[in-house]
């Protein structure tokens, strides 16, 4: 098998091209700026910018069995619809269906697009999980490119045989990831008490290496043709689960002080920090029972693995 990976300079791409080295599979990567410096037998970097650069590119995607799509332009917290939604289409749309058309062209036969969870929604509640059948409710720029990207997708399939795959991840984390989790884990190996007790909500994430599996298997397995998959590690968890996961996984002892959720919500939420409230104290879960059923998929490693990778990494 010989693929096409966009994003492999990324913190999924990275994972994806180390198991690709590790199985032996040949691969053509994209890269923007500087050469990456990560020497692998099995992987040959072009460089390449989706935005503005696709001439010559069907010469690299002939011979190439399937194309794996990661780069795009990722959510900032920060974002507005005002100033944000051109420069998502620029990145996250439009170099998406040329590149799919180039494949198409070249005779690939199959596209897989990570896509995102945030095409579902931003929320749902403890007791109910977002599917691949539900109607789509992106609320932000970057959910809407990603649903855009989708649909325009799912006509090329239709006008040239091309075989979509569209896989929506929630929060991905695993070693070398940054942001928001590495802040927690941080705060958690500092020992203070932490006022974040006593949160019953409920998300999914997904570790990168489980993601690159199930994007792997979509790569070949025929039931996987045109069409979307959830993923996560199949353990939904609270705020307060995921602090004792990192305690756990770092050998770290853990306190937490039980808060009155509904009202630092609303403080945060008058203050402005709306989307650190949701991350904190609102649920967002997925159901992958069609993505297990459809594929024979399961995750093939565990919570504690993945966190205790995590923590090393950062060592």
């Amino acid at each position: 098998m010989r693929l096409f990976v966009t994003g492999g300079t990324g913190f999924v791409g990275r994972a994806l091209l180390a198991r690709c080295e590790s199985d032996a599979i040949s691969v053509i990567g994209t890269y923007r700026g500087a050469y990456p410096y990560l020497p692998m037998s099995h992987v040959e970097y072009i460089q390449a910018d989706l935005t503005d650069q696709l001439d010559g590119l069907s010469d690299h995607l002939r011979g190439i069995d399937a194309v794996i799509h990661l780069a795009a332009r990722a959510h900032q917290m920060k974002d507005s619809a005002s100033d944000s939604l051109t420069l998502y289409r620029k990145a996250n749309v439009t170099p998406t269906l040329a590149l799919a058309r180039c494949a198409a062209e070249a005779g690939v036969k199959r596209f897989v697009y990570i896509s995102s969870i945030k095409v579902n929604g931003e929320r749902t509640d403890a007791y109910t999980a977002f599917t691949e059948d539900d109607v789509v409710h992106p609320e932000d720029p970057y959910g809407l490119s990603k649903w855009e990207a989708e649909q325009g997708l799912h006509q090329i399939a239709a006008q040239t045989g091309l075989e979509v795959v569209i896989i929506r991840p929630p929060l991905v984390y695993g070693p070398g990831v940054k942001g928001n989790m590495k802040a927690l884990a941080r705060l958690v190996k500092r020992g203070f008490p932490l006022p974040l007790g006593g949160i019953e909500n409920k998300r999914s994430i997904v570790s990168v290496t489980n993601l690159v599996d199930l994007i792997l298997l979509t790569t070949t397995h025929p039931r996987a043709a045109n069409q979307t998959f959830l993923v996560s590690d199949g353990v939904d968890l609270s705020t307060s689960d995921l602090l004792q996961y990192v305690a756990c996984a770092g050998n770290t002892r853990l306190r937490l002080i039980p808060i009155p959720v509904n009202a630092v919500s609303f403080l945060l939420r008058s203050l402005g920090k709306t989307i650190i409230a949701e991350r904190l104290f609102g649920s967002l879960r997925v159901d992958i029972t069609y993505t297990t059923r459809q594929l024979g998929w399961k995750p093939v490693s565990s919570i504690e693995n993945e966190f205790k990778h995590m923590l090393e990494s950062w060592d």
